[in-house]
């Protein structure tokens, strides 16, 4: 497979969203380059910008590796986008209020009702319960791969806890202090609002009872989840507290945290913990990390919850599939970005067709994420294919299959100069009264030559992704 390269596609020479910046480059020492490379690690080091690798003791917090090369995307473009982002964040609401309510889409047949119906996803506690202002999907993170010139796919949708928001913002700031001058060659749009407009978003959906300013906080699961850096970013960012399980009651039909001064109510909670472990006394019973009673207070419409509770179900990947029917039932139009073909290996004739070409295709967990659990057959060993096939087979449901895209590739620097990597970009879509996108996102990148996978905790790395004013 060719990949389109974003800068120089071909020998016809570099595309016009890099011309600015390919004219600096051409100024540039390369020997300055690399040594602008490590300033950028001792940033992110001193900064304390890491991940947590989960079933690796000896190698618990790692770095991000980030590229000094920025992914260029023009203005037309990022329209383009935006206007599919915007119908898909959209019908994804609508979606969700359907299943938890009048269910009009099952009933039509354009999805199965076993899929909900059997969809460990889906919530029964959350059918006939409608979120302040109707917004389920407050913050969003859309999954986009490009594979030509104007060929742009979802890749995913993330609706429920969505990461990475952090390294899309301290991209940036690293590269504003790296290069100063460069940002004042090429004019490339702002995203360091993003803290602000997060706040606002979440204020914006407020219960309505709330009246003038809403309390806002963070809940994390605390110190050793993976994103715990992110979370304690964003909260301070936004100038709220962040909170864990513990910090938090119910008192008088209220969620309250704990304080100097006594127990103060919250309004709305920005939760970065899943479902299962929101409300012991809800759900998992053994939970340590959510707050016991808090889905009555819920339910009684006394505190919002962002993303709201069952919101999984709209990001399952055997939903995916079903994406171009979501939007067409509920815009009344064709979707603007396409959908990935996809098999859904439930189904006996594509269970057959992916376990006889393995080889060629990208099989997923339904519920999968991160990059765990999955298998890029054509970098797999026959050994792997063989196992992975044996899992497939005695668990069909929980797994769906893609065709091995040529996704688009950007230049990352190396210790002998440009080459070229495979990326996908990541959208952060704020949702309230409005839909907001910050211009830009986190671009994820394969470091190794020739991999497709770009997740950090399959040792992908980050660029900074600009989008310019033209």
């Amino acid at each position: 497979m060719v990949a389109f390269d974003e800068m120089k596609p071909d020998t016809s020479g570099i595309r016009r969203p890099y011309s600015g910046y390919d004219s600096w480059l051409k100024d540039q020492d390369t020997a300055r380059l690399a040594e602008k490379m490590r300033d950028a690690e001792r940033v992110f080091r001193k900064t304390g910008i890491t991940f947590a690798v989960y079933g690796e003791a000896e190698a618990a917090e790692r770095l991000i590796p980030f590229d000094i090369v920025p992914r260029i995307i023009s203005g037309q473009e990022w329209r383009k986008l935006t206007q599919g982002i915007e119908q898909r964040v959209q019908a994804l609401n609508a979606f969700l209020d359907d299943i938890y309510h009048r269910q009009e889409i099952l009933r039509a047949g354009r999805v199965p009702k076993e899929l909900i119906a059997n969809n460990e996803a889906f919530l029964p506690e959350m059918i006939g319960v409608r979120p302040p202002g109707g917004v389920y999907t407050h913050i969003i993170g859309t999954d986009i791969v490009r594979t030509g010139e104007d060929e742009f796919f979802v890749l995913e949708d993330n609706a429920r806890t969505p990461s990475g928001v952090s390294y899309m913002l301290e991209n940036r700031e690293t590269m504003m202090q790296l290069f100063p001058e460069l940002f004042q060659r090429v004019k490339v749009r702002p995203v360091e609002d993003y803290p602000k407009l997060l706040r606002q978003s979440l204020a914006a959906v407020r219960p309505a009872a709330v009246k003038g300013n809403a309390t806002i906080a963070v809940l994390t699961p605390g110190l050793y989840n993976s994103a715990y850096f992110e979370h304690a970013f964003l909260a301070d960012q936004m100038g709220v507290e962040l909170v864990e399980g513990q910090d938090l009651r119910v008192v008088d039909g209220h969620v309250a945290m704990r304080t100097t001064e006594g127990y103060k109510q919250i309004d709305v909670l920005y939760r970065r913990v899943d479902d299962a472990f929101l409300d012991p006394l809800t759900f998992n019973p053994d939970s340590a990390l959510g707050v016991p009673g808090i889905m009555d207070v819920y339910r009684a419409g006394n505190i919002t919850i962002a993303n709201a509770p069952g919101t999984g179900i709209a990001d399952d990947k055997a939903i995916y599939s079903y994406m171009p029917d979501i939007i067409e039932f509920y815009t009344g139009r064709k979707a603007i970005l396409g959908n990935i073909p996809t098999w859904r290996c439930s189904e006996p004739d594509s269970l057959k067709y992916v376990l006889e070409h393995l080889s060629e295709l990208v099989v997923k967990e339904v519920h999968g994420s991160g990059g765990y659990g999955m298998l890029v057959g054509p970098t797999a060993t026959k050994k792997e294919r063989e196992d992975f096939g044996k899992k497939l087979a005695a668990r069909p449901s929980n797994y769906i299959a893609q065709p091995t895209l040529a996704l688009s590739t950007c230049p990352i620097l190396t210790e002998k100069g440009l080459a070229p990597r495979h990326v996908d970009l990541r959208p952060y879509v704020l949702v309230s009264d409005r839909i907001q996108i910050v211009p830009g996102g986190l671009t994820r990148v394969a470091l190794k030559e020739g991999s497709l996978v770009v997740n950090s905790s399959q040792g992908g790395g980050t660029k900074d992704t600009w989008v310019l004013d033209d």
